[in-house]
């Protein structure tokens, strides 16, 4: 618990200027509508979805212009309240429910079978403790055949290896070949962190859902922490991400990337 009050205050501290570089550069912008890409091809029409770690809301507010009915959840309260803004602004509040609510706490949620899916995007299930007890409610609130899509933050990052090595940092370029939780500095707080390779990240679904489709996301394309990159060689940038979206589904690559994304449906 005093982990997660620390992640919380990490991201209560950040909450103001989320949606400026420090959580929404131009590099983001680009996975996040990768993600996108894939939650419509998963969710249909008018679906109602849950959004874990929801952030400042811009997932569930895209989602809720599309016409989903979204739970947004996040365990930062600064978060929460910039999502009820978004939603108030925009004008979508019978469309967006924020909630106050980690997703560790799905169990204080009720109509249970009653979600057509959920989603979770940039690694917010990364800052859990433990994944067993998010496995086992979401297969608890979702209806039979209802999907998850998560983009997790992974494990094998060539980029972040090569970068870090190049420049004689060799205790940052391991950090996530750590098996526990580690800490990760944002705005001189602590963010808690837990790194998975796909195979890790779906076993404590593995009961309950059944693997659709993973694959690497930032395995070409630089991760967005370099996006001096993409500022200076944006063709180059652009020719990455066209190969990013090409092979990151195949054997071995799969596993690879700043980040990977995983479908699963519930048996």
């Amino acid at each position: 618990m005093s982990q997660l009050q620390q992640t919380r205050s990490a991201f209560d501290s950040v909450a103001a200027d989320y949606d400026d570089d420090r959580g929404n550069n131009a590099a983001i912008q680009d996975m996040r509508a990768e993600m996108w890409r894939w939650l419509d091809e998963t969710f249909a029409p008018h679906s109602r979805l849950l959004d874990l770690g929801c952030g400042t809301g811009l997932d569930a507010a895209r989602m809720a212009r599309l016409g989903h009915r979204v739970i947004a959840v996040d365990w930062s309260p600064a978060m929460i309240r910039r999502t009820r803004d978004r939603a108030h602004q925009e004008r979508l509040t019978e469309r967006v429910l924020p909630l106050t609510l980690g997703a560790h706490q799905l169990h204080r949620l009720a109509d249970a079978g009653s979600y057509d899916g959920a989603y979770s995007n940039l690694g917010a299930v990364n800052c859990l403790p433990e994944l067993d007890g998010m496995a086992s409610e979401c297969a608890r609130l979702l209806k039979p055949g209802a999907s998850l899509v998560f983009a997790v933050i992974g494990r094998i990052c060539p980029w972040e290896v090569g970068y870090y090595l190049l420049r004689g940092r060799w205790a940052r370029a391991s950090v996530r070949y750590a098996r526990g939780v580690v800490p990760v500095r944002m705005n001189r707080h602590t963010v808690w962190t837990r790194y998975y390779t796909p195979r890790e990240f779906y076993r404590p679904f593995s009961r309950n859902f059944q693997l659709i489709h993973f694959r690497g996301v930032c395995i070409f394309a630089p991760p967005p922490y370099l996006l001096w990159i993409r500022q200076r060689h944006l063709r180059w940038h652009q020719r990455l991400w066209r190969l990013d979206r090409c092979a990151a589904g195949w054997p071995v690559l799969r596993g690879m990337g700043d980040h990977f994304l995983m479908v699963m449906r519930k048996r």
